[in-house]
């Protein structure tokens, strides 16, 4: 086929919030990155709204946190629809609401600055891996065909994955079982709910300081009816009437949209030279935004690994671990999604489940285990040594005396280069001996018996001559 050529590094499968992190980070980690999309231009749709604490520390780590001024800020979200305290230690406890467009067109604009190749209209359709000890991936964009030979790809495109579907990678699951239908709306007065459930479904609205209006809603006892094509307004009206009472049809519909309780993970994230990453990898009920927050996590994961891969200075083993670390998270947050749409998708006869789950999310200790969980801040990675509080955990956001002046454990962070903190008045991390952290804020070793540990850490984690600057 005739056409344009290319070669990169690293190529991403689309440009969602997803994508467009782990573009920046890859480009932070010196990697070259061409990133491929279908559409046209930047969404204008608020879809995904929720960023949890967890994506406000990695804004934040990215000096990225402050370019979205001050939105709404929440510490209350909830479980199944039923209020849960987000607050844990941190300075970005609950959550924050911000529609997707924004946070893409901020992650879109860092990842250029840092020299990521955005290419909008460029839909890919075919991704070879028998040309050697690279991967082709195809494309059809505005000039004509495109072909861009890489060392890896990466598919961020989402719950309906050409990517996937190109490669026939098994993902095992169950299917849609129950629906919610949704739109954003102009022109319509109606109460606001925050999951009320009613004889015969449970509804939601949330009217926006620009005098829109998203509505939610679910009949019981009815199944998917969207599962290959978005529903029309009429078809919300009709769910929002037969729940609530309610008629909307009057309104102006600018956004309709349909979602389900589809629960699938993929057995590998890593396909020989192809990875996957938010969606592509996993879907699910998109609940309390924690799809939107697990596919970023992905790929802050990814990325610096990745980077150190294609640029030949990682481990042997860093790139599988991508693997190692986020499977198992993902197979925990996907099997709690599951338990909240089975009590907040079930009619009257969940009742019962939903009193003893308000009851028990009552003691805290029940509040702060699922309020890391769904936040992601409860994060552990098996990275090896000695049993210590900070091991495999994310370093605690602190203030910082430093000989260059005031900062924070997560300024420093904003280099992408990992971090040392050694001892310095007895307290905070490093009070019992250097800390070392990797750069997705992940501590690799502390403790005593620093010494050994960190020689071990540095040779799995940090690049071969990395320097990693000591505080």
């Amino acid at each position: 086929m005739a056409g344009a050529r290319l070669e990169t590094q690293v190529v991403v499968v689309g440009a969602g919030p997803v994508g467009l992190l782990l573009a920046g980070e890859l480009r932070l980690g010196g990697a070259e990155v061409v990133v491929l999309e279908r559409r046209t231009g930047p969404t204008t749709e608020s879809r995904a709204s929720t960023l949890h604490a967890r994506t406000a520390e990695i804004l934040d780590s990215r000096g990225l946190l402050d370019e979205l001024g001050d939105p709404p800020r929440q510490p209350v979200g909830h479980w199944a629809g039923i209020p849960l305290d987000l607050t844990l230690p941190g300075p970005h406890a609950g959550q924050w609401k911000v529609p997707q467009y924004d946070t893409e067109r901020l992650l879109e604009r860092w990842a250029r600055s840092l020299g990521a190749d955005v290419r909008r209209g460029h839909h890919v359709h075919g991704v070879t891996q028998d040309t050697g000890p690279y991967v082709e991936t195809v494309a059809e964009g505005p000039g004509g065909a495109l072909r861009v030979r890489a060392d890896h790809v990466v598919a961020c495109d989402g719950e309906d994955s050409t990517v996937r579907r190109l490669l026939g990678a098994a993902f095992p699951g169950h299917a849609a079982r129950r629906e919610l239908v949704r739109a954003d709306i102009a022109g319509v007065e109606v109460p606001d709910r925050r999951f009320q459930r009613l004889p015969d479904g449970f509804a939601v609205a949330a009217r926006r300081p620009d005098g829109v209006t998203r509505v939610m809603a679910h009949a019981f006892g009815t199944s998917p009816q969207h599962a290959s094509s978005a529903p029309e307004f009429t078809d919300v009206a009709e769910v929002w009437k037969r729940v609530t009472g309610e008629d909307i049809s009057a309104g102006t519909p600018l956004w309709v949209n349909a979602f389900d309780d589809t629960n699938r993970q993929l057995d590998q994230y890593r396909h020989g030279r192809v990875l996957f990453a938010g969606d592509a990898a996993h879907r699910q009920l998109p609940i309390g935004g924690q799809a939107l927050n697990l596919g970023l996590a992905d790929a802050f994961n990814l990325g610096w690994k990745l980077a150190a891969h294609v640029t030949g200075r990682a481990h042997p083993g860093l790139l599988d671990s991508y693997h190692g670390e986020r499977h198992p998270v993902g197979r925990r947050v996907l099997a709690g999604i599951r338990a909240q749409a089975l009590l907040l998708l079930g009619g009257p006869e969940v009742e019962p489940v939903r009193a003893l789950t308000a009851e028990l999310i009552a003691l805290e200790p029940v509040r702060a285990h699922l309020a890391g969980l769904v936040t992601g801040l409860d994060v552990r990675h098996d990275v090896g040594g000695p049993a210590h509080p900070l091991l495999g955990a994310l370093l605690p956001h602190l203030a910082l005396d430093t000989p260059g002046g005031p900062t924070s454990t997560t300024a420093l962070l904003r280099a992408g280069r990992g971090l040392r903190i050694a001892p310095h008045d007895g307290t905070g991390p490093g009070s019992d001996g250097p800390v070392l952290v990797r750069p997705d804020g992940h501590v690799v070793a502390a403790g005593p018996e620093h010494d050994a540990q960190e020689q071990t850490a540095r040779a799995r984690w940090f690049p071969a001559g990395a320097t990693v600057p000591t505080t």
